[in-house]
């Protein structure tokens, strides 16, 4: 393994030490790995609710973290179950629709769904109701028999329409799910006809296999390595040969990879805020995020990130730049975000763009 570069220029250190830069925000770091649960979620409360709902079987119609409350709901029909789950020292909620209703609805509805490409559903334990998505493909007369499927659920079922194209390939910058986290892909990148993906070397330090869904049903692959802290890289190898990966972020082809200069303006796309651009402001710069997890040659920018945007791609047009580290605020206020430059993990790992 390569020894860690100390190039302090630029340096900053968010802690007890304040180096160069005053940042009043909190830092993303290896916080910028999304917990699927909400942060206030207890555990013993997770526990309860497991038990109960089990309990249950079929009178549960669900359950799901309040985030305002930060307490689990179980969702029931009747005001005997409700008192029950609340003697359990568990949150209850009465709804309209039992587990059975929203059962058969999604059978129904799936009869209809599965013939129609560009959808998606599921039931929704919040609204009470099998939610029914269908993106920018479906239009014309297939819209209208999936809408028509949903009215015919009356009130069951809802429809939403979702920006974009559902796909099977991943691309940089797209949500990628390992244990109890989110993070986002950086770049695809190949060893001769095998494949792997780049991301942040905090996210490999949580998970060691990666899926393309929360549900964790798609699988990505399984960790080759990770560095961090002193770097911030890691390297996924692709086990499912269903998934396309092209060298791209989103639409854009990815072709080369190169070190930006200071100055220059950059693009970075996550899973939690899309695509952002900026300047860069710095070149080997440090950053302390806390815990002895500092990480050393960091590419520093204007760039706006948050939480879960962790391991995407920092690009300008079909130049590949880096991927995402750190920083502070967020993309409603500002901030500034660190990159690890993704060369040295191309170095690092002997891996090449596709």
């Amino acid at each position: 393994m390569p020894s860690h570069r100390r190039l302090f220029t630029g340096a900053l250190t968010i802690g007890a030490t304040v180096i160069t830069t005053v940042l009043s925000t909190p830092v993303l770091a290896s916080a910028a790995v999304v917990p699927l649960a909400a942060a206030s979620a207890d555990a013993a409360d997770v526990a309860a609710t497991n038990h109960v709902v089990a309990a249950l079987g079929a009178r549960s119609a669900g359950s799901y973290l309040d985030t305002k409350t930060g307490r689990m709901v179980v969702d029931v029909t009747t005001d005997a179950d409700a008192a029950s789950v609340r003697a359990s020292g568990v949150s209850a909620r009465i709804v309209a629709h039992s587990a059975a209703q929203l059962n058969a609805a999604q059978s129904t509805l799936t009869r209809t769904t599965t013939r129609v490409r560009g959808t998606a559903w599921a039931v929704d334990p919040v609204s009470n109701q099998v939610v029914v998505s269908v993106d920018s493909t479906v239009t014309g007369a297939k819209l209208a028999e999936v809408t028509a499927a949903v009215t015919a659920q009356h009130g069951l079922a809802r429809l939403e329409h979702v920006a974009g194209q559902f796909k099977t390939e991943i691309t940089g910058g797209d949500a990628i799910y390992g244990g109890q986290y989110r993070c986002s892909l950086g770049f695809n990148v190949r060893s001769g006809s095998t494949y792997y993906f780049l991301t942040a070397g905090h996210c490999g330090q949580v998970a060691s296999t990666w899926y393309a869904n929360s549900s964790h049903t798609t699988l990505l692959g399984t960790n080759v390595g990770y560095s961090f802290p002193g770097n911030d890289f890691a390297l996924v190898r692709y086990t499912n040969s269903s998934i396309a990966h092209p060298s791209a972020v989103g639409s854009q082809t990815i072709s080369s990879a190169a070190d930006p200069v200071v100055g220059a303006t950059v693009s970075r796309r996550g899973s939690t805020t899309g695509t952002h651009s900026g300047q860069v402001t710095a070149l080997n710069a440090t950053v302390n995020y806390g815990g002895g997890e500092i990480v050393y040659g960091l590419i520093r920018t204007t760039v706006c990130a948050q939480s879960g945007d962790s391991g995407g791609p920092l690009y300008a047009g079909s130049v590949a730049h880096g991927l995402t580290s750190g920083g502070s605020g967020n993309c409603t206020s500002g901030g500034t975000t660190f990159f690890q430059p993704v060369r040295e993990a191309l170095s690092y790992y002997g891996v090449t763009l596709p």
